[in-house]
């Protein structure tokens, strides 16, 4: 095909997701650096990609649109772009495709699924196969393959939001070398117990270090942070997990010693701003959504699990920790959600990772290298 003058990227996913998207905006770039590049995604999710200068359009659509603005949508799309890119397996996002583009690129899923596997790769005019094995940020970048081998690609890393300033009452607090530390989890199954979080942020606090604490306004995450607050007064332990924004806690973020967090979307940004990130995983597969390490060549970064017996792995400045299977079960990770595949599920991995063995990589990671 001709080069393309207008190029949709497809991601409707959670915040997370859209930042690994990033990679595949700035490989698009390079390779097409006049084309008009658009996103779009779900309402609040495309937050991560205010002040990203390879973006041109931003889509917001929502869960849920009336019927007014799906045609309302579907006028805006109706053949506008000369490519469409497709992240992700699902039919909204396919159809998506099929109604903004002639030439389609799409993630679809495995033949023999189900999952209207038949239909999408019908309608994809290249199809990069679902692989629960493959790093997510490279299935995204094999989209392009047909233009860009992944062999001729520079390391990718994936693009924080333009920093912003945090509040002054924020900034007046925070002192040298503070930890950021993010416990909630959207669901169950990947949330670190709030009882070793207790016993792990209150080890740091012994030591003398300043720990903030990060989430967001949804009630989860507040009722988590709730229970960890009263474990000292500020300035010690600090609360940003309201009033800020997602670019804000970019900032935070990147002057943080370093950060402490489950498999969510503050993760993936720690790592993309350079910060120190120690990740705590249970029964997501790190193969497929481990945190991508910056300025990492287009290649697989990590195992399906670390070795034995402390199953931690670590690429520059990243360390990957994931808990302990079943007695005479190799299960971890499982790939389902939680013991009982199910999003309010207990993981048996993540309430069997000891705080004292988490607290042992972060001094690892925070320390400096003896001589």
């Amino acid at each position: 095909m001709e080069p393309p003058r207008r190029v949709l990227i497809i991601a409707t996913q959670q915040l997370g997701d859209v930042l690994l998207t990033t990679p595949l905006i700035s490989a698009i770039r390079a390779r097409w650096p006049q084309a008009h590049v658009a996103i779009l995604g779900f309402a609040g999710t495309l937050a991560l990609l205010q002040g990203n200068p390879e973006i041109d359009e931003r889509i917001e659509v929502r869960r849920g649109d009336g019927l007014g603005a799906k045609l309302s949508l579907l006028r805006r799309l109706w053949r506008r772009y000369d490519l469409a890119l497709v992240t992700q397996a699902g039919d909204r996002p396919a159809l998506y495709g099929w109604l903004a583009a002639r030439t389609r690129s799409s993630v679809s899923p495995q033949a023999g699924t189900g999952h209207g596997s038949w239909w999408k790769h019908k309608i994809a005019t290249h199809r990069v196969v679902a692989d629960h094995n493959r790093h997510t940020v490279l299935e995204k970048l094999l989209l392009i393959e047909p233009w860009i081998a992944l062999s001729e690609l520079p390391s990718v890393s994936a693009r924080p939001p333009a920093a912003m300033p945090l509040p002054d009452d924020l900034q007046q607090a925070l002192r040298p070398g503070y930890l950021v530390v993010h416990a909630p989890s959207m669901w169950r199954y990947k949330q670190w117990p709030v009882e070793h979080f207790r016993t792990f942020i209150g080890a740091l606090l012994e030591r003398g270090h300043q720990v903030v604490l990060t989430g967001s306004s949804a009630p989860r995450d507040q009722e988590i942070v709730a229970q960890l607050r009263d474990l000292a007064p500020a300035p010690a332990l600090l609360d940003a997990s309201q009033g800020i924004s997602l670019a804000q806690v970019a900032t935070l973020l990147g002057d943080a010693r370093a950060y402490i967090g489950p498999d969510t979307s503050v993760t993936h940004l720690a790592t993309a701003v350079g910060t120190p990130v120690l990740a705590l995983f249970g029964p997501t597969r790190p193969t497929t959504w481990g945190p991508w390490p910056q300025a990492h060549p287009a290649g697989q970064p990590w195992n399906l699990r670390g070795d034995e017996p402390e199953r931690v792995q670590r690429i520059g400045k990243v360390i990957l920790i994931q808990g302990p299977s079943r007695p005479g079960d190799d299960c971890v990770p499982c790939g389902r959600a939680g013991c009982d595949d199910h999003r309010e599920s207990r993981s048996e991995c993540l309430e069997g990772m000891a705080p004292a063995k988490v607290l042992r990589q972060l001094l690892d990671l925070i320390q400096p290298a003896a001589t």
